[in-house]
């Protein structure tokens, strides 16, 4: 039995030719009626890469994982697809591939791998756990990373921030100087303050523990160092603080924090204590105060760096961000009742009071 079969060949002089010719087709058992015959094509290139033709074009792909609840994933995603639709692309011309660890982080590293193995064109990468990993795992997959606790440079992540040159670009917080404007803005609020609680996540790594030790031997404030490895250790912490009479407790920057700041607040008021962190919505939730920037506007710009780079643009040519915009969210409610006499200064500097 033969069919016709196309044949590509390449001349010497690049140019291809096409031409039909006839093939045989072995058949196992009985021969074939012509009905079950289905189109059989053979492309023979010599010397010259095989061309599919016909082939329906591909989808790209954008990995995420989320090492937070996976309540506090939707609103992220779509900050996300609204910065893609700025370099033209949003679902169904984009594809999400979309992991979250729901708080359990022994399940940053499958997840993260298992989206990595789908060869998504690329990753968004949500704190340093997450970054941590992806790094190890793929040298090539371009990463936008958006990582509030660590030092790009300083970490050796990226070359510089206008030419990071390796696979991994994104939004990065040179943090330090957040602590030192933190421990300033509870002590405002309580001049008696004479000791913080600290509630830390060892995955986000040293940088800001280091920087709020500095920070409270400024001012000569103690600290008590609680570390939280999932939302399941935040009940614990807060106890904690107040057996070792804590006046306030710092919420260092995490994915943990950023995604359960409404828990976190109602911690803070049910065992009266002033507290402040990095995300606006702390505050706007019942805690105290928070200083820092807008997290989902953070999330758009992870979205557009993705959309430059399937449009083209090589990670390590993309310039690494840093957030221009911060919110000093004061929530005068709560302030009340913790019996705080807010300074008329602080009112003032406040870019949203909460009354």
């Amino acid at each position: 039995m033969t069919c016709q079969c196309l044949l590509l060949t390449q001349s010497g002089h690049g140019e291809l030719s096409r031409n039909l010719v006839r093939c045989p087709v072995l058949v196992s058992g009985a021969a074939m009626r012509r009905r079950e015959v289905i189109t059989l094509v053979v492309s023979v290139v010599i010397g010259f890469p095989v061309f599919a033709y016909a082939q329906q074009p591909t989808v790209p792909k954008v990995g995420f994982v989320y090492p937070g609840p996976k309540g506090a994933v939707p609103p992220r995603i779509e900050a996300i697809i609204s910065g893609l639709r700025v370099g033209g692309y949003s679902p169904p011309g984009v594809e999400l591939v979309i992991r979250v660890a729901d708080g359990d982080p022994t399940q940053v590293r499958p997840l993260t791998e298992e989206i990595l193995a789908k060869n998504v064109d690329v990753f968004v990468a949500n704190g340093p756990a997450v970054l941590d990993v992806a790094r190890r795992a793929t040298q090539t997959t371009p990463i936008v990373a958006l990582d509030l606790e660590t030092d790009p440079v300083a970490s050796g992540i990226a070359a510089t921030l206008a030419h990071p040159e390796g696979n991994v670009t994104g939004v990065f917080l040179d943090f330090p100087d957040f602590t030192t404007k933190w421990i300033e803005l509870l002590k405002e609020s309580n001049p008696k303050l004479s000791r913080i609680a600290v509630l830390w996540d060892p995955t986000t790594g040293p940088v800001q523990l280091e920087s709020i030790r500095r920070a409270a031997g400024l001012f000569k404030i103690e600290l008590d160092i609680l570390e939280m490895r999932s939302a399941f250790n935040f009940e614990e912490a807060f106890s904690a603080a107040r057996q070792r009479s804590a006046d306030a407790i710092v919420l260092l920057s995490s994915p943990l924090i950023s995604a359960n700041v409404q828990v976190l607040a109602e911690l803070a008021i049910r065992h009266k204590l002033s507290a402040i962190t990095l995300f606006p919505d702390f505050a706007r939730a019942g805690g105290l105060l928070a200083y820092g920037p807008n997290l989902l506007a953070l999330y758009r710009r992870t979205g557009v760096l993705a959309g430059k780079i399937l449009g083209g643009v090589k990670a390590g040519e993309v310039p690494i961000e840093r957030p221009t915009k911060f919110e000093l969210v004061l929530n005068l409610k709560t302030a009340t009742a913790l019996s705080l006499a807010v300074s008329a200064s602080l009112l003032l500097r406040a870019d949203e009071v909460i009354e």
